[in-house]
């Protein structure tokens, strides 16, 4: 989806959560906005054997959304936190989606180790160990990579009430893995007695919205809604999840984009500065729109440097936490600010050496500058032996000719 700066989206989780709700939703939303969207080739992606995807259109008491099912042989296996560490490790989805659902793999370790008086790496993953979970999380990732990785805000959620049958037998609602990731969150009990919010949804909560992102409906005009449907059809309150695109971004005319991010920073005289690089790879990671290093003299007039980042509303305090445990700092400043910004967009277009997406800006329709990605000219400088330039070079001028004799020059070298 391009051009996502001052766009939200806001969970209506009145009936609860569960991952594959969620990626209804989600799915949902996209293929609004683009009727070619394809989940399955999406989720390809993922490194999994013997499961299917299915995705179907249907309706929970009267409300249309789609349904996303993931079928396998598999029979709830015991999976140590290694091992889906392992299958991220070995799929083909980007660093940020991999970081993200090994994030919410070790935070559900560490759940559920408190739960049974273990460490998090003798923890057997049960019924979110199995296929359908691992899915519907790295499938989540996807979804929220898909749109840009915009703010995710949700309403209290509902957790719903009765027993549910797992692996440990049968348990209060909510189990005790999902009353641990809610922990902190805003939750209430409503409807007919059931499981409304399962460990996947909970994590998914935890991982993505975080505490504070628990709120009323925002201001903004509605882009988009997409609902995803549960297992179960109940007739007093729809076993459904809705997902609302919001634009919430002042746009001057349609000229630039307005937001209001805070800037979180803080102070170091005490550390390596050959670590602020992967400090400032990790803040982006966890989702920060911007982060920087600035040379600062402190008191006494020692040399330090100022770390700094651009944080969505509602991720302040996630990476805050990102920055003091990867540095030495015991604390951080936050302050709201306003940025203006050129609409921007991206397009995969073919060149003689390979496939590159291309990023643009935009004033008044009109294309000011588009780039090759970086990361795209990086790969293809190390699969054709080339320089940085000349690859920029050669998908620029779209001159396979003059590129030819560079390549089979670097080969013979290469070769030899």
């Amino acid at each position: 989806m391009n051009d996502i700066g001052g766009k939200i989206i806001y969970l209506d989780a009145n009936a609860g959560i569960s991952g594959d709700m969620f990626l209804g939703a989600m799915t949902d939303m996209a293929v609004r906005l683009d009727p070619d969207f394809d989940l399955k080739a999406l989720m390809a992606k993922i490194s999994l054997a013997e499961w299917e995807l299915s995705v179907t259109r249907s309706s929970r008491a009267g409300i249309a959304g789609l349904k996303v099912d993931v079928r396998t042989h598999e029979h709830h296996p015991h999976r140590h936190l290694s091992h889906i560490l392992d299958i991220l490790a070995q799929s083909r989805v980007s660093q940020a989606s991999r970081e993200r659902a090994a994030e919410a793999f070790t935070l559900l370790a560490a759940a559920e180790a408190e739960i049974h008086g273990t460490t998090p790496e003798e923890v057997h993953f049960h019924e979110v160990g199995a296929v359908d979970s691992i899915v519907d999380i790295v499938g989540a990732m996807l979804m929220m990579e898909y749109f840009g990785w915009p703010e995710l805000l949700s309403s209290p959620v509902n957790v719903g009430s009765g027993a549910v049958k797992t692996e440990h037998g049968i348990l209060p609602v909510p189990a005790p893995a999902t009353a641990a990731l809610l922990k902190g969150l805003e939750i209430f009990s409503a409807g007919e007695p059931m499981e409304r919010t399962t460990p996947t949804g909970a994590l998914l909560l935890r991982v993505l919205v975080g505490a504070d992102g628990f709120r009323p409906l925002p201001r903004g005009s509605i882009i988009c809604t997409g609902t995803g449907l549960g297992g179960k059809d109940t007739p007093e309150l729809p076993n459904a999840l809705r997902a609302i695109l919001l634009d919430t971004g002042e746009r001057n005319g349609g000229r630039f984009i307005i937001e209001e991010p805070s800037m979180i920073e803080t102070n170091i005289d005490d550390m390596n500065p050959q670590d602020f690089a992967l400090v400032m790879e990790r803040m982006l990671s966890a989702g920060a729109l911007d982060a920087w290093c600035e040379n600062i003299l402190m008191k006494k007039g020692r040399p330090a440097v100022k770390l700094c980042c651009l944080a969505k509303r509602g991720e302040e305090t996630r990476l805050a936490e990102v920055m003091m445990r990867e540095t030495t700092t015991i604390g951080v400043r936050i302050i709201g600010t306003r940025r203006m910004s050129l609409a921007r967009s991206e397009v995969i277009r073919a060149t003689p050496i390979g496939e590159v997406t291309f990023k643009s800006v935009t004033l008044d329709g009109r294309v000011l500058r588009s780039v090759p990605e970086y990361e795209d000219v990086l790969r293809l400088a190390r699969e054709k032996n080339l320089s940085a330039y000349d690859v920029r070079n050669a998908v620029f001028t779209h001159d396979e000719a003059e590129l030819l004799p560079k390549i089979e020059a670097v080969s013979e070298i290469t070769d030899n």
